[in-house]
């Protein structure tokens, strides 16, 4: 399976992912879903606010990638977290619409990048500030390893909610 393939499959597993996601908390009272239940980023709220926020920082760096620049043009609009644990959406529905259009743009994103693209070398700086050069290809994998990462936290936190979220396996959904 091509590199391309393999991230318009993950683009197109996270966005059903984060869709699961939100539906499966999206009766829970704005309350509990901002309660500190001790997870890294505290809360069910919290945390997929961090998965939208390194979303957010990491396409802000990738659309200053000239293949990338036309398709994530409208996150100029958007202002750039300032900390990892930024609550940027303090209800579920107001997060919703904008995991919705993230996601639609990763899918679009990974569609037309081509292998030419994937091994750019793209410069960009940390939130301390620290410059790094790394593969494009490896970056956006890593953005979906980080969503994976902290939504295992969150099928954590659903449990706590007595909300079975169910299958999480790619091999199941595809």
């Amino acid at each position: 399976m091509s590199e391309k393939r393999q991230l318009l499959l993950m683009a197109k597993y996270n966005k059903l992912m984060n869709q699961r996601m939100i539906m499966a908390v999206e009766d829970v009272p704005t309350e509990s879903l901002l309660t500190d239940k001790g997870a890294f980023f505290k809360s069910t709220l919290g945390t997929l606010n961090h998965i939208l926020v390194g979303d957010i920082l990491w396409l802000k760096r990738i659309a200053k990638q000239s293949t990338a620049e036309p398709i994530l043009a409208f996150l100029s609009n958007i202002e750039a977290p300032q900390k990892l644990d930024d609550l940027i959406f303090d209800d579920i529905s107001s997060l919703k619409e904008q995991r919705l259009i993230i996601d639609n743009a990763l899918i679009k994103l990974t569609r037309n990048l081509e292998a030419v693209d994937l091994d750019t070398m793209l410069e960009y700086s940390n939130m301390k500030g620290e410059k790094h050069c790394k593969r494009l290809g490896d970056l956006i994998l890593h953005l979906f390893l980080h969503q994976i990462h902290h939504r295992g936290q969150m099928t954590t936190l659903l449990s706590q909610e007595s909300i079975d979220f169910g299958e999480t396996d790619l091999v199941e959904i595809i």
